[in-house]
């Protein structure tokens, strides 16, 4: 039963090899119905990569909401500008493009081995992508690390540190008076243990450090109920771009809300940031390919030349990052001749992850 198998494979992949060499100007289209890119002791069907962008966008939320006391800050504490409204807004802090693997379903080969290839070690990613032959350590690209946010700060409840007095008080005007008399008193103690004329001096460093911070703790919870408390919270966001050949012109990536942060592209309501690819290669055009006769098949290993593109992100008119990367897309494809691997040579064949070029070839002859 499992050699019935294998012969019908054999039959089948034939067959698929015949329509490719007879009409490859459409069998990128048509070539793989019915087939799923791997590798078995007769054969394999691959893919080569392009490269597609992964644009991390980080975005900081800012949540503002006023303290209890907020319309004495002036009065009190000489504080202007301070906000009795909530608000809530967004920023972009930064944006990082980085190139990554993508099938190219343009570019699906299948190879078939005979009792005279060597090549029978395919090494292939989990979506069919060719990372070599013959070798041992090919290994995929990695992505990159996911961001991590760094630890909210701990919010500290200023109505711990009000007095009996204070609580006691009849109206928030006095309230806000006796807590700015406070406020002055701890950074007059700190002044003076800073100074050495505190009436309690601490005994040594550790313990004069754990008094300048409590101080320090309890000033910043208390004036919170006059400035405020602002909250910081930064997310990613991941976008993938698929440049296609030829390169991109100016195109919304995303939009950025006052309301909601983030959103789509086509979500009117927020601000656009656009992107624009371009196809900067300079490789000469390829050798015309010679016809082969129907039913000849090519035991060669097709690999990318690659070209290059460069992906600009826009605020507006303004330039937020700039970067140049290897492209496949647009370059364009060499086939290696089935001659390097046979029996007369140990053919290992490295492939670039990303872009599908040969990062190495060594054919040495066996001893």
């Amino acid at each position: 039963m499992r050699r019935t198998k294998t012969t019908r494979f054999v039959q089948l992949l034939t067959a698929f090899l015949l329509v490719l060499l007879a009409c490859p100007a459409v069998s990128a289209q048509t070539q793989l119905t019915g087939y799923r890119p791997g590798a078995t002791p007769e054969g394999a069907v691959y893919y080569l990569p392009k490269t597609a962008l992964r644009i991390s966008v980080l975005v900081e939320k800012t949540t503002y909401q006023p303290g209890d006391f907020s319309p004495f800050a002036q009065r009190y504490l000489r504080m202007n500008d301070v906000s009795q409204q909530p608000a809530t807004s967004y920023r972009v802090v930064s944006i990082r493009q980085t190139p990554m693997p993508a099938v190219d379903t343009t570019k699906v080969y299948a190879v078939r081995f005979d009792a005279r290839s060597v090549a029978a070690r395919v090494s292939l990613t989990e979506d069919g992508r060719l990372l070599g032959l013959n070798v041992d350590d090919a290994a995929d690209v990695e992505a990159p690390a996911p961001f991590v946010p760094a630890p909210r700060e701990e919010w500290v409840n200023p109505r711990q540190y009000l007095s009996e007095e204070i609580i006691s008080c009849g109206s928030t005007a006095k309230m806000a008076e006796l807590t700015a008399h406070e406020i002055y008193d701890l950074r007059e103690n700190h002044n003076l243990l800073i100074k050495g004329q505190a009436d309690f001096m601490p005994q040594d460093g550790a313990q004069m450090k754990l008094m300048l911070n409590e101080l320090s703790r309890q000033d910043k919870a208390l004036s919170s109920l006059f400035v405020g408390r602002t909250q910081r919270d930064t997310t990613e966001h991941i976008l993938w771009v698929d440049p296609a050949v030829g390169g991109m012109e100016r195109t919304v990536l995303f939009r950025l809300s006052q309301l909601h942060g983030l959103v789509e592209a086509d979500d009117l309501s927020g601000a656009p940031y656009y992107i624009m690819v371009e196809d900067i290669s300079q490789l000469p055009a390829p050798a015309p390919e010679e016809k082969k006769k129907k039913g000849k098949a090519d035991a060669g290993i097709y690999v990318n030349v690659p070209g290059r593109l460069r992906s600009t992100v826009f605020e507006g008119i303004n330039t937020v990052i700039t970067n140049e990367f290897p492209a496949p897309q647009f370059g364009h494809t060499l086939l290696l001749s089935g001659d390097l691997f046979n029996k007369r040579y140990a053919t290992r064949l490295h492939l670039n992850a990303l872009t599908g070029a040969v990062e190495r070839l060594d054919a040495d002859q066996p001893k």
